[in-house]
């Protein structure tokens, strides 16, 4: 009998430390694996600090992946995304206890499910001038909606790349720009318009923001999490929804704006949607990112 705790903490310790993998990275396995233990003592009634690697067989495992579509209501990229999560656990617990070798290319032999390919969403550019004028830019946190949402769909970053930005990864004058750090922990510099560098540097001096400091800030001062996003956009979706109505049929998640950017700059003759000025007058199209997002 081997037991899983130390297999687990090495993994975490030695395996993903190793290969210096991204904090989100960890931090998703670090889900799939707690909510795999949960499923595994409601399963045996066994405390998690006891559980075995042998109570991780095969039929476990398929039950929780079972588990996460029928009972969480879970996709089947997230369930897949789980499934990888603890192959990578158990091609790390092979080296270690290879005398449960048998038990361990069950687990891996178990197949990722097929998901049938959705269309992308995006926004047109009717659409994205609603939701840009959606906030209340009268107020703070209107201001930094405002601004999140025209940074968002002009250089196409991630959310956890918005969320993370702060006043020292921005540049402006001439040839303003931010720099990020993204998958694979890649650097990448994207231009900003003159029309939404103008106003970024505006709201970062009326905040009297430090370097340190996170270009979107929640109410608390530290940075946004991603589901504070998801629920920002979802709010100003339903004020953009009066004003342009096709928005009501179509789902809009944070990650749709990364769509809208680069299906704007395949489009011949088109830039990302412009920013809009507190003033409500329309300003110049911003220069195309560095790279188009995939």
């Amino acid at each position: 009998m081997s037991r899983l705790a130390p297999v687990l903490q090495g993994f975490f310790t030695d395996r993903l430390a190793a290969k210096r993998v991204s904090p989100h990275t960890i931090a998703a396995y670090r889900d799939t694996y707690r909510l795999l233990l949960l499923f595994a003592q409601d399963k045996h009634r066994i405390a998690p600090s006891n559980l075995d690697l042998n109570d991780l067989d095969a039929g476990l495992v398929a039950g929780f992946l079972d588990h996460l579509e029928t009972t969480r209501g879970n996709s089947i990229a997230t369930r897949n995304l789980r499934l990888t999560a603890i192959h990578s656990l158990f091609r790390y617990a092979a080296l270690r206890c290879p005398e449960h070798a048998d038990l361990i290319a069950h687990v891996l032999a178990i197949p990722t499910k097929h998901a049938d390919s959705t269309l992308v969403t995006f926004l047109t550019r009717t659409e994205t001038d609603a939701l840009l004028d959606a906030p209340d830019q009268s107020t703070v946190l209107g201001r930094r909606d405002h601004l999140l949402l025209a940074v968002a769909v002009q250089t196409g970053l991630r959310v956890s790349e918005l969320t993370a930005l702060r006043v020292e990864d921005l540049t402006f004058g001439v040839g303003a720009h931010l720099r990020c750090t993204g998958k694979g922990r890649r650097e990448r510099v994207t231009p900003l318009s003159r029309p939404t560098a103008t106003q970024l540097a505006g709201w970062l001096t009326q905040r009297g923001a430090a370097k340190s400091d996170p270009v979107f800030p929640a109410r608390t001062g530290g940075h946004l999490s991603t589901d504070a996003v998801a629920r920002l956009l979802a709010l100003h979706v339903a004020t953009a929804t009066t004003a342009c109505p096709s928005l009501a049929g179509k789902t809009i998640s944070p990650h749709t704006l990364r769509h809208t950017c680069a299906m704007t700059c395949c489009r011949p003759g088109s830039t990302p949607a412009a920013s809009r000025s507190g003033s409500g007058t329309r300003t110049p199209d911003p220069p195309r990112p560095t790279s188009t997002p995939t």
